[in-house]
């Protein structure tokens, strides 16, 4: 388990980091939010991370993510659904989270839609696409985002923000900025009213994505420690 002496420094850390990397490209202090990747961890770590002022958690598992948040009375905390999204699950991430960052399909769009309660604000939600064109990775081609975006726009429940992506990873600096270079093209070329979210960059390249335009960065490692197995 995290100790607190170990989360609160290494937060720190990761704040650090993205004050220094908006400094140098340019950007205004605070325009990159922070997704604290709480997966495998247990629900006293998020609890210690608010404490310090943590707000914005990302879950991959709902079972686990559920369970936390059932643990959790903290007010103001913002859920984050960023993993693969089965059809016969869209209900409770419709229910029980604030934003959806992996939705690369219209069928699932369009559940999450239907199943958004009536008493919640609409649902927020990025588009996942697979810029890498790898047939393991999850995520809508750049053919197909046009349609899909401009499908989903529509939805009442919905209010689509812009566009994520997990890169193939590479510890070659140029590949890294084409990669997230090519998804802030893409949102750019779709020329839609209000998409303004760019959900890119992790532990090992958050630099290169705030460089690139990022406003969310999604950092587990860096701030938890090494990934626990999934809990439950």
């Amino acid at each position: 388990m995290t100790t607190t002496t170990t989360l609160e420094s290494r937060l720190a850390a990761v704040r650090q980091r993205i004050t220094d990397a908006e400094t140098r490209a340019g950007r205004p202090a605070g325009s990159v939010r922070l997704i604290a990747v709480s997966k495998t961890h247990p629900a006293e770590a998020i609890a210690e991370a608010y404490r310090l002022g943590q707000r914005d958690f990302g879950e991959n598992y709902l079972q686990e993510a559920l369970d936390k948040q059932a643990a959790l009375d903290e007010p103001g905390i913002v859920w984050h659904f960023i993993g693969p999204i089965q059809s016969n699950k869209t209900r409770p991430i419709a229910e029980h989270f604030d934003w959806v960052h992996s939705v690369d399909r219209l069928k699932v769009a369009e559940r999450l839609d239907a199943q958004r309660p009536a008493d919640k604000p609409p649902l927020n939600i990025c588009l996942q696409v697979n810029v890498s064109g790898e047939a393991s990775k999850s995520g809508v081609d750049f053919a197909e985002l046009p349609a899909l975006a401009q499908s989903i726009s529509g939805l009442p429940h919905l209010r689509l923000r812009g566009l994520m992506t997990i890169p193939a990873p590479t510890v070659d600096p140029a590949a890294q900025h084409a990669a997230f270079r090519a998804l802030r093209q893409a949102m750019e070329d779709l020329a839609l009213d209000d998409l303004d979210t760019l959900s890119m960059g992790m532990s090992d390249d958050l630099e290169v994505a705030v460089a690139e335009g990022a406003t969310l960065v999604r950092i587990g490692t860096a701030i938890f420690g090494a990934r626990a197995r999934p809990l439950g």
